[in-house]
């Protein structure tokens, strides 16, 4: 466990470019195979016989309420990696071990209040989510084994974060390769060999993170680690939990307005094409997912090292993590780009072989994606507000995209072009948000140099405590 001790340190004194690389690609495989873990449940639901089509559409209807699931497992985890990260850059390891039993404790209460709520009122909240009779039975299925084992989601994700953020990605990485190649395994055992449908596929997902939730929390009970589990685990320190939860408020309030827009784009979906939309766009969602989550796995290369740094009040390093990570998200995005418009029927025939089904996840992603070469650098922009726990500016930017521009306009974009209309708002949202983020950036830089290494912050206005 040498490593849990050393790489904090090394965080302030190694070459950027080598660390982001360190701690980047770890979190590149790790985001890239959670990305094909949810593409693996839709992959092998869409090959159900007779079924797959409206499975798919009936999985569809479920990613709000798994959104909103995920803002909560993001309020309370990413706040607290980016507090330890903030924490070890001071040598704070007592202070850092107490977020460490926040984290348990606010996810077991966030996770076991959430599933408890959304079972009970199931089927009117997956109406108005965009189910129809046709759907909402697989829908039903589907989520009501995810909400049972909704407390070990967020154990698990919460504490791969903090893994990360102590100084062992690479730990973090293979927790999240067992979750999928499991998956991958388990999945057509559960859907077709014990013909369990989409709910087989639901308790492969629960089982896997269960595996890998246990190997970690072994991980921390581990006291020669600099990150472990205190002896009252359960005891909340609140003013820690205030100061997580505000860091943590961003993401949160970003996943939360995605499962909004979700619901709003259903129902137009609903509205204007029918069930079989609603299944494209899944579809279309699920490719695009995966090349968001490679962008993610950069942002959470950089946020141990940016928050480590403004911690140590190493202003350079942070400066130079932030441009580096930028332009490694745009070359991402260039591939993205290219592959969206070149090779959509490859892509959308892992998920389908149903014509109609095709045919409209094929328009979609073309008319989705002409303008994400510029979406990763606005991602990374976001994260780094909030890696610096500039609370107010990572919320706006957050939600600017998705309640400011894209919502208005899946309503009114429609009324001239149907369907069309639907898809087409979400370049027009993200050229409207890069915008947005290029202003707020512009400014923060020119901050920046106005300080020198060692100086206080007080001008950037950070909410993390010193």
């Amino acid at each position: 466990m040498a490593q849990a001790h050393t790489a904090p340190v090394e965080l302030g004194t190694e070459s950027i470019g080598k660390l982001l690389k360190k701690f980047a690609v770890p979190g590149i495989i790790a985001m890239t195979a959670s990305s094909l873990y949810n593409m693996v449940d839709s992959i092998f639901i869409g090959h159900i016989p007779g079924e797959g089509s409206l499975a798919l559409s009936g999985l569809a209807v479920s990613f709000p309420l798994m959104n909103l699931s995920t803002a909560l497992g993001t309020l309370v985890g990413v706040g607290a990696a980016t507090l330890l990260s903030v924490l070890l850059g001071q040598k704070n390891y007592h202070t850092a071990n107490k977020v460490l039993a926040n984290d348990i404790s606010l996810n077991c209460i966030t996770g076991v209040a959430f599933a408890a709520i959304c079972l009970f009122f199931m089927d009117p909240i997956l109406r108005f989510f965009g189910a129809s009779d046709n759907t909402l039975g697989y829908a039903r299925e589907y989520m009501q084994v995810i909400l049972i084992g909704n407390v070990i989601t967020h154990l698990y994700f919460g504490l791969n974060a903090l893994i990360r953020s102590a100084g062992n990605p690479r730990l973090a990485m293979r927790l999240t390769l067992f979750t999928v190649i499991s998956n991958t395994i388990l999945d057509p055992v559960f859907i077709f060999v014990f013909g369990l449908g989409i709910r087989g596929a639901a308790i492969a997902t629960v089982l896997c993170q269960a595996m890998a939730l246990s190997y970690s929390l072994r991980y921390f009970m581990q006291k020669d680690n600099v990150l472990h589990l205190p002896e009252k685990v359960f005891e909340l320190d609140w003013r820690i939990a205030k100061d997580s939860l505000a860091i943590g408020m961003g993401p949160f309030l970003m996943n939360a307005a995605s499962c909004i827009v979700t619901i709003f784009i259903n129902q137009q979906l609903l509205k204007y094409g029918g069930d079989l939309a609603i299944g494209a766009y899944g579809i279309v969602n699920r490719i695009n997912f995966m090349f968001v989550m490679i962008v993610l796995g950069l942002n959470q290369g950089m946020q141990p090292i940016a928050g480590y740094n403004f911690g140590a009040l190493k202003y350079s390093r942070v400066k130079k993590v932030f441009t580096i990570t930028a332009l490694w998200a745009t070359v991402v995005c260039l591939f993205w780009l290219i592959a969206s418009e070149l090779f959509p029927d490859l892509m959308v025939g892992l998920f389908t072989n149903d014509s109609e089904l095709k045919e409209i996840a094929d328009k979609g992603i073309r008319i989705m994606n002409p303008i994400v070469l510029l979406v990763g650098w606005q991602m990374v922009s976001t994260n780094f507000f909030q890696s610096l726990g500039m609370v107010r500016k990572s919320i706006f930017l957050s939600l600017s995209r998705q309640l400011l521009f894209l919502v208005p306009l899946i309503y009114v974009f429609p009324l001239f072009l149907g369907i069309k209309g639907v898809f087409l708002a979400f370049p027009c949202s993200d050229f409207l948000a890069c915008i947005t983020t290029l202003i707020l950036m512009n400014n923060l830089f020119r901050k920046f140099g106005k300080l020198q290494d060692g100086d206080e912050p007080t001008i950037l206005g950070s909410s993390i405590k010193q």
